[in-house]
C-alpha cells in the first residue's frame, strides 16, 4: 500500500484497474464519468495497453466480449443510459461464461434524466438488465479509497467466477477527490484454460451464448450459473456495520448515501440517540444475514437512498415482516438531508 495522494473518483478508478492487470479499455465517453476513458486514454499506452473509443455503447460492451474471450482483463465504462445500452452485450457476456468489470457512474433518471449523481438504477444491476437468469454481482463503494480497493477486488471476482462484476458509483464519488493510498495487486497469474488463445497445442475452446438444445445445453448451462451465482453469495458477500451493538434505531445505505446517513448518525448519538448504521457494499449479492445480525433488537429501520426505494425492497425482503420499515430517498442527483434523517429518526420515539 502506498503513500496517500489525493485523486478523483473516476481516475483513481482507471489507475486501479491498470494496477488489477487491466489492459484492454473499450467505451464511449458519457457524464459525469468522462475522465474514465480520458485517463486510460492517458494511461493505457504507457503501459502497452489497448485504449478505444468505439463508435457506440454497443460496440464498446461487444469490443468486451471479443477482448474477455481471448483471456484479457478488460473493463469498460459509462453511466446510467449508457448502460442501459450495453445490458444485451452483458447478458451476451454472461451467457457465455466471460469475466468482465462494468463501471455505472450513476446519474439521474429515467431516460436520459440529467448528470448529477443518483442511485436509481439499484434494479438494473441487481436484477439483471438484460434477458434472461442471470446475475452480475454488484459493488457499493463509499469512498475513493474503496472505489480503488474495489476495483481490484472486482476483476480478481470476475475471472474467479467467470460472471460479469459492476461497480456502482454515482456522479459525486465520480467527481470527489480525496486522499487514496494506491493498493497492490492481489491476483495477476490468473489461469484462463478456457480462452480463445490459438489450438495448435490444445482441444479447441468454444465460447458461445447461443445453446439451441434447450435440456442439453441451456438448461445445463442455466444450472451451472445459478450454482455459480450460489457460491458467490456463499464467499463474496461485504457489508459494514456501525455502532450497531446498542442501536434501537438502524439506518440502511449505500455508497454517497451512507456517507450522508454517517453524518446523521453522529448528529443523533451526541443528541443521545442510539442508532446505528448497517452498508451493503455488495448489492448483489445483497448481505441478508448481515443485515438480519445488525437489526436484531431495533425498534425500527430506515433506508436512506437516492432513489424512490430500490434497495428497499431488498431490506423488506430480507427482514421479512419482521422489524418496522421506514423510507427516505431524494431523486434527480438531490441529496438526502441530514437534518430530515435526523428529524425522523427522533420521531421513532414519540
Amino acid at each position: 500500500m502506498s503513500e496517500k495522494i489525493l485523486m478523483k473518483g473516476n481516475e483513481v478508478l482507471g489507475e486501479a484497474a491498470i494496477i488489477a492487470g487491466c489492459r484492454y479499455y473499450f467505451g464511449y465517453p458519457i457524464t459525469p464519468q468522462n475522465e474514465v476513458p480520458a485517463y486510460m486514454s492517458r494511461r493505457l499506452p504507457q503501459v502497452e495497453g489497448t485504449f478505444l473509443q468505439a463508435e457506440s455503447e454497443l460496440a464498446a460492451i461487444n469490443m468486451v466480449f471479443g477482448a474477455s474471450a481471448a483471456g484479457a482483463r478488460v473493463m469498460t465504462s459509462s453511466s446510467s443510459p449508457g448502460i442501459s445500452l450495453k445490458q444485451e452485450g452483458i447478458s451476451y457476456l454472461s451467457g457465455a461464461q466471460l469475466p468482465a468489470v462494468v463501471v455505472n457512474m450513476m446519474r439521474g433518471g429515467p431516460g436520459l434524466g440529467n448528470i448529477a449523481g443518483a442511485q436509481g438504477d439499484y434494479f438494473q444491476a441487481t436484477r439483471g438488465g438484460g434477458n434472461g437468469d442471470y446475475r452480475t454481482v454488484a459493488l457499493g463503494p463509499a469512498t475513493v479509497q474503496e472505489l480503488a480497493d474495489l476495483t481490484i477486488k472486482a476483476f480478481d471476482i470476475a475471472d474467479k467466477y467467470r460472471v460479469v462484476v459492476m461497480i456502482m458509483g454515482d456522479g459525486f464519488l465520480g467527481q470527489m477527490a480525496e486522499g487514496v493510498a494506491l493498493p497492490e495487486p492481489t491476483n495477476l497469474k490468473f489461469e484462463k484454460p478456457w480462452a480463445l488463445t490459438g489450438a495448435k497445442d490444445r482441444k479447441q475452446n468454444i465460447i458461445a451464448s447461443l445453446r439451441l438444445n434447450p435440456e442439453d445445453a441451456l438448461e445445463k448451462l442455466n444450472d451451472e450459473l445459478q450454482a455459480t451465482y450460489k457460491e458467490i453469495t456463499e464467499n463474496e458477500t461485504m457489508s459494514e456495520s456501525y455502532m450497531t451493538d446498542d442501536a434501537e434505531y438502524l439506518l440502511v445505505a449505500y455508497g454517497t448515501s451512507s456517507r450522508i446517513c454517517r453524518s446523521a448518525l453522529r448528529v443523533l448519538r451526541n443528541e443521545g440517540v442510539k442508532v446505528g448504521l448497517f452498508r451493503p457494499i455488495t448489492l448483489w449479492p445483497f448481505p441478508e444475514k448481515e443485515l438480519l445480525k445488525a437489526a436484531d433488537g431495533v425498534k425500527k429501520v430506515l433506508t436512506v437512498e437516492m432513489s424512490e426505494g430500490q434497495m428497499l425492497e431488498d431490506v423488506k425482503l430480507t427482514c421479512n415482516g419482521t422489524k418496522d420499515i421506514d423510507f427516505y430517498g431524494r431523486t434527480a442527483g438531490m441529496l438526502p438531508d441530514i437534518d430530515e434523517i435526523v428529524r425522523r429518526v427522533k420521531s421513532y420515539g414519540k
